[in-house]
């Protein structure tokens, strides 16, 4: 049959149409919860899930699994590990079985290693834990979790930010990706570090720092003047200024001229981010640090007027991890927290994210090279620093660089509950808890600017550490209830900025994210919101899966 023009392009219309629609089935999914994000959370939420017989379904923007767990963080901030219970303790449990094998110590022998952890020795065999571990054997655990549970997991999926939430009055029926893909669900769940499902779905929350005042708090806001742990100059008097003591030459990088601010008042800065590097000396094991391809020396003239004060500290938080590696974090007045840097990351497209992230690690590289090979560097540090490369069997498909930089807060929604620095120091008491934390509250530093003297000087830096573990609430994890009635977020979840510092650990996520999905249970098992969920039911089946509520 010979088709006219007219005839033909409708037919070839039809052929998209239906192409399209077939597509658009093959590209749609479903399940009773679906999981934004690929964290430490959405991972131990999914396992809860699966072990209750609901489908459940992670939809990932990232490649690997476990967030900062399997990233680099390995010396975990476990604060009183009596309250890390469930699936976080498994988690780390398995991470014991790991050690126990003899083929697990390539690089070291077991003995050798040592037990050092952070306030908590590495590996306990009275419970069979162990808190402090290589990346790729976080990242083993955390897949075998996955496939043991035969989760579906839709890694490189982002979610379309703009447009990809739908939503039928306050309940969320379907979100989208950039890819085109769609998922459906009864529930849903934003486990990602940034909120980006919260946030698209417009619930409400916060960027920055609150002021004292709008929680009766004493940490919150600009903390100009506030000198805790040693990452600052201290009495230190040095000048800011390209010539020192001239402000007409212009001002070092990496420093502001902005206005500090007032003591306790909000401001939208954020606490600064990092990656947390797995560094090696072992030679077999190691790969030198390249000279970045945009080095520039200049960007570390600060550092250099720091070490020709006489600090020595270079080295103080180059943590062990097992096999000769090492989890190193930031520390001091000038080190690896690219301060004042990531202002615009939590609202940022994903572009901006990506030059973001691109310039921090540019940054933390350049400063390895610079402590490596600039003469100004004093020789002894600069010798020992040549020691130092990337550990060749970790992010192997990744440059040997930690997949995930530290975003150690985005957003934080303002939900049914805030938790504030009043339930973490135990002045409120928390009726409906759904785990513990314990660990210090601790922020990072902000800022760096120009003291009124004409010297430099850091800000935002906070450690205050509550006298005993503390109860988080339901309803830190639930969005107003006028607002999305099937959502959970236990990442970032409804808390002040200083409270935060303290949920903000990863064995806490873990605690969050099964009983967020023990929750997601039962309000499906009830077909009910979940703002309505029984509590007294809830603390049964939040105790009979091993979580701690009390202590």
């Amino acid at each position: 049959m010979k088709l006219n023009h007219v005839t033909y392009l409708i037919f070839s219309f039809l052929i998209l149409v239906s192409a399209c629609r077939n597509s658009a089935k093959q590209d749609s999914h479903e399940a009773d919860v679906v999981i934004y994000g690929g964290t430490s959370a959405a991972v131990t939420a999914a396992v809860q899930l699966a072990r209750s017989n609901k489908s459940v379904i992670i939809v990932c923007p990232d490649k690997h699994l476990g967030g900062l767990s399997s990233s680099g963080l390995g010396f975990t901030d476990t604060g009183n590990k009596e309250v890390i219970g469930g699936l976080a303790r498994e988690f780390y449990q398995r991470v014991y079985d790991y050690y126990q094998q003899d083929e697990a110590w390539k690089w070291q022998t077991k003995d050798s290693y040592g037990n050092k952890g952070q306030g908590t020795p590495a590996m306990d065999g009275d419970k069979r834990t162990m808190w402090i571990f290589e990346p790729h054997v976080a990242e083993k655990v955390f897949e075998d979790f996955i496939s043991e549970n035969n989760i579906r997991v839709f890694r490189d999926h982002w979610l379309d930010r703009q447009n990809g939430v739908t939503k039928d009055k306050a309940k969320i029926t379907s979100i989208r990706t950039l890819n085109g893909a769609t998922f459906k669900a009864k529930i849903f769940m934003d486990a990602t570090y940034e909120g980006d499902l919260m946030a698209a779905a417009g619930i409400s929350y916060t960027v920055g720092r609150e002021s004292n005042k709008k929680y009766n708090e004493e940490w919150n806001g600009v903390q100009v003047g506030v000198l805790h742990h040693g990452h600052h100059f201290g009495n230190l008097k040095i000048s800011p200024y390209v010539i020192p003591g001239d402000p007409e030459s212009g001002v070092l990088p990496l420093i502001s001229t902005d206005f500090p601010g007032n003591k306790g008042d909000a401001d939208q800065r954020l606490q600064a981010y990092c990656f947390r590097m797995c560094l090696t000396k072992t030679p077999e094991n190691r790969i030198p640090v390249e000279r970045p391809a945009n080095y520039d020396s200049t960007q570390y003239e600060l550092l250099v007027r720091v070490l020709d004060s006489g600090w020595r500290e270079t080295f103080q938080k180059f943590d062990p991890i097992p096999n000769h590696k090492t989890d190193v974090n930031n520390h001091g007045p000038f080190s690896f927290d690219n301060i004042g840097m990531n202002y615009d990351y939590p609202e940022a497209s994903y572009e901006r994210r990506a030059e973001i992230i691109r310039e921090h690690e540019n940054y933390q590289k350049g400063l390895l090279y610079f402590y490596a090979n600039d003469s100004r560097v004093p020789a002894e540090i600069r010798e020992e620093m040549q020691q130092w490369g990337l550990a060749k069997d970790e992010f192997a498909d990744n440059g040997n660089w930690p997949h995930q930089i530290y975003v150690r807060e985005a957003r934080r929604m303002r939900g049914k509950f805030v938790m504030t620095e009043n339930e973490v120091l135990g002045k409120n008491p928390v009726l409906d808890p759904i785990g513990m934390g314990s660990y210090t509250m601790d922020s990072h530093n902000t800022q760096r600017y120009i003291t009124p003297e004409g010297y430099v000087q850091n800000e935002g830096d906070i450690g205050v550490h509550p006298k005993h573990p503390y109860q988080i609430s339901m309803g830190s994890v639930l969005p107003q209830q006028n607002e999305c009635t099937n959502l959970l977020v236990p990442v970032a979840v409804s808390s002040s900025h200083i409270a935060y510092g303290s949920i903000r650990m990863e064995p806490v996520f873990m605690i969050l994210g099964q009983s967020a999905a023990i929750m997601a249970d039962m309000a499906l098992n009830k077909k009910q919101d979940l703002q309505n969920i029984d509590y007294e039911s809830l603390d049964k089946k939040l105790l009979e899966a091993g979580q701690v509520l009390s202590y």
